[in-house]
């Protein structure tokens, strides 16, 4: 009896996991076209998140070791001040070094990392397409993308440009992500400095 509740109960939790497809991972673009404009309200870029892993641990913020005399009033935030500001950055060089053990592991994580968060308000077959410059290739223009099956609502899409490729071609320089639908630019993110 006991063997049976064992295996019931774990067949229900597992179950709930078979459903979930595996998060897919970006496809790299061998060549890069133009494609034609076609805005639509439909489809929008909610936020961006961008962040760099350097190989350089960052050293506690320069505020931290200001010093007050007591009574005069100072510009400077106090040490506690400048821990919570420094928190995220510490929170997310841990998060996407968790599970890095060795230095060959850490080495290939380090790298730029891209969040983009949109929305589709109708369903539709959508590609997100990141292009990008690197330092060292200078004009020479690189995408991923990954394409969703009649999305709608939020989704969250992640790129890395990590590893071998960030320490052979430099970091990001410049940046654009694209909603595709029906082969038309739908929706489109760009950094300051895409031309």
């Amino acid at each position: 009896m006991r063997f049976a509740a064992a295996v019931f109960i774990l067949g229900v939790l597992t179950l709930p996991a078979l459903g979930k497809s595996a998060r897919e991972e970006p496809k790299v673009v061998e060549k890069v076209t133009p494609l034609p404009v076609a805005l639509d309200k439909d489809f929008e870029f909610r936020k961006t998140k961008l962040f760099f892993l350097s190989e350089q641990t960052p050293k506690a913020s320069q505020r931290t070791h200001g010093t007050s005399t007591l009574g005069a009033k100072s510009n400077t935030p106090n040490q506690k001040t400048a821990t919570v500001q420094d928190a995220p950055i510490t929170f997310e060089r841990q998060y996407r070094l968790y599970g890095a053990v060795t230095a060959l592991d850490r080495r290939q994580r380090f790298g730029d990392y891209f969040d983009f968060f949109w929305r589709a308000k109708r369903p539709s077959d959508v590609t997100v397409r990141l292009e990008y410059r690197q330092e060292k290739l200078h004009e020479h223009v690189q995408a991923q993308e990954i394409t969703y099956r009649s999305a709608r609502g939020t989704h969250k899409t992640e790129f890395k440009v990590i590893g071998d490729d960030y320490f052979d071609d430099g970091r990001v320089i410049a940046w654009r992500c694209l909603l595709i639908a029906s082969g038309r630019i739908v929706a489109e993110n760009r950094s300051f400095l895409w031309e």
